[in-house]
């Protein structure tokens, strides 16, 4: 028997997970010798041994099918020099790639200059829950790009936010 499905409004439970600060990332790749790229919040790391990190995307997401299809991305760990970029990326149908400097990984998947870190994964595992995939990278090469920032951009109650300026340390 299965559980009954909560009465929890939608936009409601959205505003409560805006209370969680997190990272953002656009993930990446290269098919047909086009870049692909979406706007990430979902993403955490699942494993250390063997390396493996996970990010959640809507099943509707018109970017995801292609990446699936090259069976590998790349997880570009935006700075907090980085907030047009993320809003770039978020937008669908727009150019994503206008402007946008970037350079191949190890695995042919697009690694944006400026980014604080990238990870370059295949593709481990995928699942679908609720609305979204899971998807489960394994993690062939990482390194952090030379770039002038040191802080990552983050994400709380629908802005960014500066961590420098909130006192971290």
């Amino acid at each position: 028997m299965s559980p009954p499905h909560s009465a929890i409004d939608p936009l409601r439970f959205r505003e409560a997970l805006g209370h969680f600060a997190s990272g953002v990332t656009v993930i990446t790749s290269l098919v047909d010798d086009e870049p692909i790229g979406f706007t990430c919040q979902s993403f955490y790391s699942v494993s250390t041994n063997p390396p493996l990190v996970s990010f959640s995307v809507m099943s509707s997401s018109y970017s995801y099918p292609k990446i699936r299809r090259a069976g590998r991305f790349a997880v570009n760990i935006l700075s907090d020099e980085q907030a047009r970029l993320s809003n770039q990326f978020a937008r669908q149908g727009a150019d994503k790639w206008l402007g946008v400097e970037w350079q191949a990984s190890p695995l042919r998947n697009p690694i944006i200059g400026g980014s604080l870190h990238w990870l370059d994964c295949q593709i481990h595992a995928e699942h679908a829950v609720g609305d979204h995939l899971i998807v489960i990278g394994e993690v062939k090469a990482l390194n952090r790009q030379e770039t002038a920032a040191t802080q990552p951009l983050l994400y709380f109650k629908g802005q960014y936010r500066d961590l420098a300026a909130h006192g971290a340390g």
